[in-house]
């Protein structure tokens, strides 16, 4: 037998069995029940309703920011659609308090299985006056702050043997907007570290994906959007002709976090009303 028949021989012996067996009743492939999930940067926005919809379908989940008040705020929606959580405050520019967060989540459930990214902030300023403190701050939080999650909670994940990171990428990943470059930069390398990441934690069975959300007005850009110029450009290049709702973006974070996603690593989902796909629109 070659070295090639070996190699497919391999290939097509299948996935484990305990994956077999997971994948075998398609009809549940979307629960997230007895998963755990810690989403970071929950306390408002984006993030927020991702914890509070992966809850909805059936995980546990650990939402965090480093704002205690909001983040207890959020756990109480947790708790009311009847999932469990725990209210324990982080900062991503903090390696010790995402070492503090994962110690006290394994210590009440024993597990994470999932890990959502999605601190994150911008400034709009031009690039010739953004200053070398407001870019690399931004790049804490945005970029630092993804690879120090991932770090902290790798060994949990990898030991959950279903693993997934799903990070919040944005359309700034692919393209320019005006006066947002250390923005841009930032999520144009959160979605080059996804992949990277993918590539070399697919062997220890932690899938890592991404979602690039359009434009969902928040209190983080609602400023810049909400009727002003650049918002009403945004909706003349959205073919939808709309802004997204936070909710959203639940069910692309659900399927990246389910056993419907076991194949799947390395890849970004935009979720934009058809933003990246379009043209002319009139």
């Amino acid at each position: 037998m070659t070295l090639t028949d070996l190699s497919l021989s391999s290939a097509l012996s299948g996935p484990p069995k305990e994956l077999e067996t997971r994948c075998a009743s398609m009809a549940n492939c979307l629960d997230l029940k007895d998963r755990v999930a810690v989403v970071i940067g929950a306390s408002s926005g984006l993030g927020r309703a991702l914890a509070v919809g992966l809850a909805m379908h059936g995980a546990d989940v650990v939402p965090t920011g480093r704002r205690i008040e909001a983040t207890a705020d959020v756990c109480r929606e947790i708790e009311e659609a009847g999932r469990r959580t725990l209210c324990q405050p982080a900062d991503v520019t903090e390696r010790g308090s995402l070492d503090e967060l994962r110690d006290a989540v394994l210590r009440q459930f024993g597990r994470v299985d999932i890990l959502v990214n999605a601190a994150g902030y911008t400034f709009r300023e031009p690039v010739l006056t953004t200053s070398e403190r407001q870019w690399s701050s931004l790049m804490d939080t945005n970029v630092t702050g993804v690879l120090s999650a991932c770090q902290v909670f790798y060994d949990s994940l990898r030991a959950s043997g279903r693993g997934r990171i799903v990070n919040i990428a944005s359309l700034g990943s692919f393209l320019a907007f005006y006066e947002v470059a250390a923005y841009c930069a930032s999520k144009a390398a959160v979605l080059s570290l996804t992949r990277s990441l993918a590539t070399e934690w697919a062997r220890d069975g932690i899938s890592v994906n991404a979602i690039a959300p359009g434009v969902f007005p928040t209190e983080m850009n609602g400023e810049m959007v909400m009727d002003t110029p650049r918002g009403e450009e945004i909706l003349a290049r959205t073919p939808m002709r709309r802004f997204g709702m936070p909710e959203e973006l639940v069910g692309a974070a659900v399927l990246l976090a389910s056993d419907a996603a076991s194949f799947l690593t390395g890849q970004c989902i935009a979720v934009d009303g058809g933003y990246l796909a379009s043209g002319v629109n009139t």
